[in-house]
Parts: structure tokens; C-alpha cells; sequence
């Protein structure tokens, strides 16, 4: 019988209190170096931070030779700034308010270059009148919506006269187009590549018409993990995965084609026994995300058989066999479907390697302010 421990198990787990979430930095560095054999040039990737929301992750992907970031939240853009990341894409639709904290960030951090999101005329106008203002350029993409039915403008003849206007806005220099198709999740690989190069057709067909109109063919951030191998085959197109350096059970059932591996864990405890088959542990909405149905939001990676039940603020209730071992203080490890706003719930996070705690690291990003 294979005595090794398995890759997750913590040795010294009775030093940590729980629930608590565990990062394993060598299988992040293995999933960064999987995901630029992906793409043909790593000046391409633009990965969403989004999942990690830490520092630490950032400093690795940027030894890696990743240069260029996306992020949705001012904080996840100052984090960045922190760590005097080259290219910061914040993609987001900015009201005045964010305006005003952006503007801040570009002048804070002179070694970081910062783009945004217009998707309306009135958006840019204001952003246009307040770098005016402060006597700045800032770059902007031109946000489409290809079907998430979220933000952006329909690719097509309103999209073409709003990137004209852009363009002759002071205060703004137009570098290219965005565009998030977060609602292509097929299974099917080649499905998924069918209804994303038609999700696609009608931003493909304006880039066209811009260049036939004398304009470079505008450059294109596209995509989030499920449509990244797809979109990694455009030209002049920049991918944002984001998952990839911690993974999660979500990903690994829906993208099977993707083998990056499980980086991130949440450490339960059992609590209590309320009966005979049922036993509860420290896994509550607080520790876990709950979005999805309760038995889509955690697999336990060492009792792959126990069944959610019931679920609650500092609680999980799960289903066990009725001749089950499971003692009070034995240890769970929770394999998240959706990581990235399980990351969000931590302030920080416990390092493993070899089997041993070695380092602690900070959710930075996961309030919506962090300094500045």
C-alpha cells in the first residue's frame, strides 16, 4: 500500500486554526508555467487577478515574464501598482467617483501604465473632461458586449461611430477593444469554439472595417479561461484567464482540455456529530462560496463521499455512511468549485510546502480599498 501522503496534506495542521486557506506555491509556479506554453508570445497574456487578489501570486507570474495585468477593482489595481506591474488594465465601467481614485493611482504610481473601459459616449466624455483636468492622457478600450449581456457596446455600426468619437477625445488615447464572454461555457471544446468564433464574427467583422478605414487593426483583450485556448489563436489579441494559478473544481469539470492543477484548499474541521450519519464542520457561507446549489460549492478531496445537506454562516452539515470514523477535530480538505470569491473571504493565506506550513501570504486586494 502507497504510504506517501497526498499532495494537500499538511503535516503540522494542528498548529492552524480553521477554516483556513491553504496556497501551495509550487503547484502555482507549475500552473504559470503552464499557461505561457499556451500562447505563442507570454506578451499576450493579460491574466485577470481577479482569483489570487495577492502580491505574492503577482511577483510570481512577473518573474515568469508576465508583463501585462487585468483586474476589475480599484484596490486589485493599486495591489498591482504595489508591485510595479508594467500594464494595468482596470475592467471596469468607471463612475465619477472611481474616475477621481484612478486618476489618483496614475499619478501615485508613475511606473505603472494604466488603461480603462468606455462603453458610452457620456462615460468617455467625462473621463475625457476629468484627465483633461488633471492634465493627464489616459488610455481606454472600447468595451463590447458579444452576448454576457453585462457592459460593453454591440459590436457594429454604434460601436464604430463611439471608437471614431474616442478617438478625437483630448484627455484619452484609444488603444484597442475588450471583450468578456464570460456565458460561453460548453464542455464540449469544439462546441465552445463554435459559438465563441460566432459570439466573435461581428467584433472580428469592425476590426476589419477599422483598418479597411485607414486605422491600425485594433488591438483586442479578449476572453477569461473557458475561451483562452481560442482566443490565443487571434491576431493582435491578448488573453485574460485568471483561474489557472489556483484552479478549482468548477474549471476542472467544465474546461477538462486545461490540465492545470489544484493550488488552493480551504482546511475544515469536523465540529460535530448530530447524529449517526451526519457529522458538521467550520465550513460556513463565510469560508466557502455559496453562490452556486449546496452540492456545487466544495468537494472534499479526503472523503470524496460525504454529501452536503445544509449550510449556514460558520456551518456545513454533511452526509456521511452510518458506519463513518469521522471523530471530532478530524481534518477536511475542501476543494472549492468557485475559487475566486472563496479567496476573497480570507485576509490571508497559509502556505504549504513539502508537507509543511512555510509562510503566510495577504489577500490584499479582496477589500475594495487598500491605501490610496
Amino acid at each position: 500500500m502507497n504510504n506517501i501522503p497526498d499532495w494537500y496534506h499538511v503535516k503540522d495542521a494542528e498548529q492552524l486554526d480553521s477554516p483556513a486557506l491553504l496556497l501551495y506555491p509550487e503547484r502555482i509556479k507549475q500552473n504559470i508555467a503552464l499557461v505561457k506554453t499556451m500562447i505563442d508570445d507570454v506578451s499576450r497574456l493579460r491574466p485577470h487577478v481577479k482569483t489570487s487578489k495577492s502580491p505574492d501570486v503577482i511577483r510570481l507570474m512577473m518573474e515568469a515574464g508576465i508583463k501585462k495585468f487585468k483586474c476589475a477593482t480599484i484596490a486589485e489595481a493599486e495591489m498591482l501598482a504595489t508591485c510595479h506591474a508594467p500594464d494595468i488594465l482596470l475592467a471596469y465601467q468607471l463612475t465619477y467617483p472611481k474616475i477621481l481614485r484612478f486618476i489618483h493611482l496614475i499619478k501615485t504610481y508613475t511606473r505603472s501604465c494604466f488603461s480603462c473601459l468606455v462603453d458610452n459616449q457620456e462615460s468617455a466624455a467625462l473621463l475625457s473632461a476629468t484627465a483633461v483636468e488633471n492634465d493627464l492622457v489616459i488610455k481606454v478600450y472600447i468595451d463590447l458586449n458579444v452576448g454576457m449581456n453585462r457592459t460593453g457596446i454591440k459590436p457594429g455600426k454604434e460601436a464604430m461611430s463611439l471608437y471614431e468619437k474616442v478617438l478625437l477625445m483630448s484627455g484619452l488615447k484609444l488603444v484597442g477593444l475588450h471583450a468578456y464572454d464570460g456565458h460561453i461555457r460548453e464542455k464540449n471544446f469544439e462546441k465552445r469554439t463554435r459559438i465563441c468564433k460566432d459570439a466573435f464574427s461581428s467584433t472580428e467583422e469592425m476590426r476589419a472595417n477599422l483598418k479597411s478605414r485607414g486605422y491600425m487593426l485594433p488591438g483586442l483583450v479578449a476572453g477569461g479561461s473557458p475561451t483562452f485556448a481560442i482566443h490565443a489563436q487571434r491576431e493582435n489579441t491578448e488573453c485574460s484567464p485568471g483561474t489557472f494559478v489556483f484552479w478549482d473544481k468548477g474549471y476542472a469539470d467544465s474546461i477538462p482540455e486545461q490540465p492545470f492543477v489544484f493550488a488552493a484548499l480551504v482546511l475544515a474541521r469536523v465540529v460535530s456529530l448530530p447524529d449517526e450519519e451526519r457529522i458538521c464542520i467550520d465550513l460556513g457561507y463565510k469560508a466557502v462560496a455559496s453562490e452556486n446549489d449546496l452540492n456545487s460549492r466544495v468537494f472534499f478531496l479526503n472523503a470524496p463521499g460525504l454529501v452536503p445537506v445544509s449550510h449556514s454562516e460558520e456551518h456545513m452539515v454533511l452526509k456521511a455512511e452510518k458506519a463513518h470514523h469521522f471523530k471530532i477535530g478530524d481534518l477536511l480538505y475542501a476543494l472549492p468549485v468557485h475559487i475566486c470569491p472563496t479567496v476573497a473571504l480570507y485576509s490571508h493565506a497559509t502556505c504549504i510546502e513539502d508537507g509543511m506550513v512555510t509562510d503566510t501570504w495577504k489577500i490584499t486586494a479582496r477589500d475594495r480599498s487598500i491605501g490610496s
